[in-house]
């Protein structure tokens, strides 16, 4: 019985120790990171936010610039995958219609001429 004890004493302060190691001495600090990093859930979610201010205030260019922080990719391919990703997994219909206006709008978005053509 004393030797899970201690076994068990040792499994707990190391744990302890490690822990207090990880959060306190030495913790993880992120520089400079973009939201291109961010798991899929969480850059689809990023490009909701662009939509919903793009809903809020019309203003595309400024949501392309947001959607630039995304990668190298355009910004149109961005909400397609944000619109593909919202479709499977269990976003609100309404969350998915303000991608489709953000995509839509980006469809007829010229950057030469700065603002959306009908």
């Amino acid at each position: 019985m004393r030797r899970w004890f201690w076994f068990f004493l040792t499994i707990l302060f190391g744990g302890a120790l490690g822990l207090f190691y990880g959060w306190v001495i030495n913790p993880v600090e992120y520089v400079d990171t973009t939201p291109a990093t961010l798991r899929s859930d969480y850059q689809t979610d990023y490009v909701l936010m662009v939509a919903e201010v793009y809903h809020a205030d019309n203003d595309i260019e400024q949501a392309v610039r947001r959607l630039a922080v995304m990668g190298d990719r355009p910004p149109l391919d961005i909400v397609r995958q944000a619109m593909v990703f919202a479709a499977q997994a269990p976003f609100a219909d309404s969350d998915q219609a303000l991608l489709s206006q953000l995509g839509g709008a980006l469809q007829i978005y010229d950057p030469q001429l700065g603002a959306p053509q009908p």
